[in-house]
């Protein structure tokens, strides 16, 4: 079920993107809240149906999984450096992405638990879940690190 890592976003045409919104975020745990926030007042603008809360969870827990899995050690998440982790939303006309890129070159990893009482551990679970398709691919260039996306399909406009 958890397959999908390491492969790039399926193909989309750059150039008939709709909307798109980004917003850095601090490496703090709080930046969960920002991320949400930001994504709501966006998705509101954007009217993406059924689909919002879906995307909702799935942005808190790609920013989840980059604070907490995805900044070097001295970091942390309660420093006030340099933003190191990046939400970035992209909407279709029928398809949304959520990306969030990290400094981290470290490939996301599902946990494989039975224990569904446990408070933590799910996140890429829900991602996949929730999302219609997911992946990751590391950044190339000057750039360092990787993005962690999840595509949500949407109903046309009618």
């Amino acid at each position: 079920m958890l397959e999908p890592l390491r492969q790039g976003l399926p193909p989309l045409d750059p150039a008939a993107v709709s909307n798109a919104a980004s917003c850095a975020l601090p490496a703090r745990y709080e930046a969960v809240r920002e991320a949400r926030l930001f994504t709501r007042r966006t998705l509101d603008q954007w009217d993406v149906g059924d689909r919002f809360d879906d995307i909702c969870l799935v942005v808190s827990e790609l920013v989840t999984n980059a604070l907490r899995h995805a900044l070097p050690g001295d970091a942390g998440c309660g420093g006030e450096q340099t933003p190191s982790v990046r939400l970035h939303l992209m909407r279709w006309t029928e398809r949304l992405v959520c990306a969030v890129r990290d400094p981290s070159h470290d490939t996301p990893v599902a946990r494989n638990s039975d224990d569904f009482s446990a408070e933590s551990g799910r996140g890429l679970f829900l991602v996949d879940s929730f999302s219609d398709s997911w992946g990751w691919h590391p950044l190339a260039g000057t750039l360092n690190g990787k993005v962690v996306w999840a595509l949500f399909r949407l109903q046309p406009a009618e």
